[in-house]
């Protein structure tokens, strides 16, 4: 399924503390009060402004013409002006663990980055997540905002630095919960695009759950998450491109290979 971008402006409110609690229960986000800001000669996140600097490229290998891994009816999902994907592939159907790459499209084909490991939702993966699952959505999506608890590591994409991003408690494993929320990428489920990952807009209707981002990694399952260590995650976040389209591909190595 693909979410394409529209344009949409930022939306803010002020949601009680009750409701960002019952965010982290079935997903990774809310609405909250916030603060724009971008990285020097970054894009603003709405308009004009200063020419962005290059940015970083991921480290090219063997270029296929098609993602591996991937089936007809997956790689047919990809928009056709995508040149970046994030494929992050699980282990299997009810497993918790995966691993990212991101890959970069040239004429020559599709390059790959280096193999992150990643964690997805404690119970696998999903064809069609409601709440409480604890199943990440598979799926094509796109990748349009960012945000964070801390403040913009140099991303290009629209990024809201605010207090919402906080979070606390324990995971899965007994982990703790803090600093998870660092920094995210919000995956377009079940969202409004062109919105902060904490906007709690759903075009599906609430019970089929939403707030799916990428965050940092607390070392163990997510609630349907995607979470990558946060090197790994400050890398990507540098490394994507809105002019490239970027989406993420995800799901179980079966589901993918449809």
């Amino acid at each position: 399924m693909i979410t394409s971008t529209r344009g949409a402006g930022r939306r803010s409110a002020v949601v009680p503390a009750a409701a960002l609690l019952l965010a982290v229960l079935v997903g990774c986000g809310a609405t909250e009060t916030r603060t724009t800001e971008r990285a020097p000669g970054a894009h603003p996140t709405r308009g004009g402004g200063a020419e962005p600097a290059p940015a970083p490229r991921i480290s090219l290998d063997v270029a296929p013409r098609q993602l591996p891994g991937l089936g007809p009816r997956t790689s047919a999902e990809i928009p056709p002006k995508t040149r970046q994907v994030l494929l992050v592939t699980g282990r299997g159907r009810d497993s918790a663990v995966s691993t990212a790459v991101l890959y970069e499209r040239t004429a020559s084909g599709w390059h790959a980055g280096t193999v992150w490991p990643a964690h997805n939702a404690f119970k696998g993966w999903t064809d069609r997540h409601v709440v409480g699952d604890l199943r990440s959505p598979v799926g094509v999506y796109t990748l349009t905002d960012a945000g964070g608890l801390r403040g913009n590591p140099g991303t290009r994409l629209p990024y809201d630095h605010s207090g919402g991003f906080s979070v606390d408690g324990t995971g899965f494993e007994g982990e703790p919960l803090a600093g998870s929320f660092d920094y995210v990428i919000a995956i377009d489920y079940n969202r409004e695009p062109g919105t902060s990952p904490l906007d709690w807009t759903r075009p599906l209707g609430a019970g089929r759950g939403g707030g799916i981002w990428v965050h940092v990694d607390h070392g163990g399952p997510t609630q349907g998450c995607v979470s990558l260590r946060e090197d790994h995650m400050k890398a990507l976040l540098r490394a994507v491109e809105p002019a490239r389209h970027p989406v993420i591909v995800m799901g179980d190595a079966a589901s993918l290979r449809r």
